[in-house]
């Protein structure tokens, strides 16, 4: 909420005062921006969270609203001077927020602005929290698939380290290079061996984690009675 960032577009210098004073008067205002119907674009709320569209010149208002509902995605606010239309701009833009100009209207708007932006949070973290999970989702089947081709992996470097070992042992039958090079895929050889190791330690590990954390779940979901 401290980072958000709101555009209040009117054509009423008294409207967007009046407004943003009300907001900055809260204890966590967002970043708000100010501008008129004629210098405002389609690009211009791309940045925002949020849009508050407020008394604009006439022929702007439909402009505006068929801007904003190209993207369904951007959260809006609309002060209604008339009451009565309200719910037919229900019905034409229904991710529209609708405010009534009433006494007071000021505190509404920004509680109802509030309640929008914490909204339009929320799904934003639930959006990177379906981003995280996939991602972790595809590290796991990444996890899975090295467990099962581990033993196949093991049984390679021993045959590349039992082959290396051979050929080491009769250096005859090697010129110098083809000798140090053998040296090279040897000391590799190994290196990717140790690298099994420690995955093979780790997975143990995991796994009696898990073990730990299920029994301990178990435990403390027993009734007390039960427990010795």
């Amino acid at each position: 909420m401290n980072h958000a960032s709101v555009l209040i577009i009117s054509d009423d210098p008294e409207f967007a005062r009046t407004l943003a004073a009300r907001w900055q008067a809260e204890r966590q205002a967002p970043e708000i921006t100010l501008v008129t119907s004629d210098l405002w674009n389609p690009s211009a709320g791309t940045g925002c969270e949020l849009v508050i569209i407020g008394p604009v010149r006439p022929g702007q208002q439909q402009a505006l609203f068929a801007a904003i509902n190209a993207v369904p995605s951007l959260a809006a606010v609309y002060l209604a001077e008339n009451e009565k239309d309200i719910p037919m701009l229900h019905v034409e833009h229904p991710h529209l927020a609708v405010v009534a100009r009433r006494d007071g209207w000021a505190e509404t708007l920004v509680l109802v602005s509030t309640e929008v932006l914490r909204r339009v949070d929320a799904v934003s973290r639930a959006h990177r929290a379906e981003r995280v999970a996939a991602a972790c989702q595809g590290d796991a089947i990444l996890g899975r698939y090295m467990l099962e081709m581990r033993p196949s992996v093991n049984n390679a470097l021993t045959s590349v380290l039992g082959n290396a070992d051979l050929l080491l042992l009769e250096p005859g039958q090697l010129s110098r290079q083809g000798r140090e090079q053998l040296q090279t895929l040897h000391t590799m050889a190994l290196r990717l061996n140790e690298i099994m190791q420690r995955f093979s330690s780790l997975a143990s590990e995991m796994r009696a984690g898990e073990t730990d954390s299920h029994a301990e779940t178990t435990a403390l979901a027993r009734p007390l009675g039960t427990r010795s």
